[in-house]
């Protein structure tokens, strides 16, 4: 990723784009790839009473790379150019590696996978061979899904529905979202470790639902900034807060000898509502048709009337409801995962 960067910074997209667009292309595979390795080390080294502080810390990590590549970036652009920009971000790139060659090996050593088969087919017939197992994916699946409702159409909203100016939501929402992301993933943390795996994902998923009637009180009121730093601090203190709680149930879903293949798949079902739901969150503020297509078939037409932004956020309200409740259903299975640790 540090030459991919740095060679990114050499490049002028006026002379050759297409190297410019290969270089990008590599560093979004590389950056995947990574990903995937520090929620599988993650998964690995950290012992079961510290999966909620290692997903705070994980997650915080993300929301200080996100402001140093974004806004720390576009600073510097003003003063030292982009090539000068992407080689210092290739130098900082280089220098995490200095806490990757320190880093603690897991304590259990692990035999990697000898085969294609052994490393992907076998995880997970592994894991869909448990009991609940189809169960444990539905609520992977449903337990963010009115927090990913609200928020695929949040930006849209407040410019659109509430009149807020780019800059207000610029200057104001975005810091707020920051910030309240930031302190939400550290609170989460702290009080999963008080409360344990169940607790923390009821509690921090009904604050999810219960904050998206925020911005359907915003819709209501319209044009209010501290309303709207109501809304979106809270929402995201909330989020960060589910995050946390959610990547310690993800972490004690592996198994060990498949936590990389496991983390990957949990994750890509985790993030499968928030693919589908812009459009059809759209079509039910404005009303009119949407369709669901899966391998290039139809699966899903609906024809609804406009709800408006208002009654909008109050659906998005219930939608979190089916996660919830499917929660308490298999409150002893999770509370077992809770006191086993990771699966070996």
């Amino acid at each position: 990723l540090a030459v991919v960067i740095a060679l990114v910074g050499l490049q002028s997209p006026e002379r050759d784009v297409q190297l410019v667009a290969l270089l990008a292309f590599a560093m979004a595979f590389l950056s995947a790839s990574q990903d995937i390795v520090i929620d599988a080390y993650r998964t690995d080294t950290l012992r079961h009473e510290e999966r909620g502080i290692g997903s705070t810390f994980t997650q915080l990590g993300w929301r200080i790379a996100a402001l140093v590549s974004g806004a720390m970036a576009l600073v510097m652009s003003d003063r030292i150019g982009w090539h000068n920009t992407y080689l210092c971000l290739a130098v900082v790139m280089a220098a995490t590696m200095t806490a990757t060659l320190r880093a603690p090996e897991p304590e259990r050593r692990i035999e990697h996978p000898p085969t294609l088969a052994a490393a992907v087919f076998h995880p997970f017939a592994e894991f869909v061979s448990r009991p609940g197992a189809w169960a444990l994916l539905a609520l992977v699946v449903l337990y963010k899904f009115g927090d990913a409702f609200a928020l695929s159409l949040s930006t849209a909203f407040l410019i659109k529905g509430a009149g807020f100016s780019a800059t207000e939501v610029g200057a104001i929402s975005k810091t707020t979202n920051l910030v309240a992301t930031i302190l939400g993933t550290l609170a989460g943390g702290v009080l999963f470790a008080r409360f344990g795996l169940y607790r923390s994902l009821l509690g921090f998923g009904a604050l999810q639902a219960v904050t998206n009637l925020l911005y359907a009180w915003l819709a209501a009121v319209g044009h209010d900034l501290g309303l709207m730093m109501l809304a979106v601090g809270f929402d995201n203190l909330a989020g960060g807060m589910g995050a946390a709680a959610f990547g310690a149930f993800i972490m004690s879903l592996c198994d060990l000898r498949f936590s990389a293949f496991q983390f990957a798949l949990l994750s890509a079902l985790s993030s499968v509502a928030r693919t589908f739901l812009g459009p059809l969150a759209a079509t039910l503020v404005d009303g009119g048709s949407f369709a669901a297509t899966l391998f290039g078939t139809e699966v899903l037409q609906l024809h609804v009337d406009a709800l408006g932004w208002r009654d909008f956020f109050v659906v998005t309200f219930f939608t979190a409801l089916p996660g919830l409740v499917l929660l308490v259903a298999l409150r002893d299975r999770i509370e077992r995962l809770d006191e086993n640790g990771a699966r070996s």
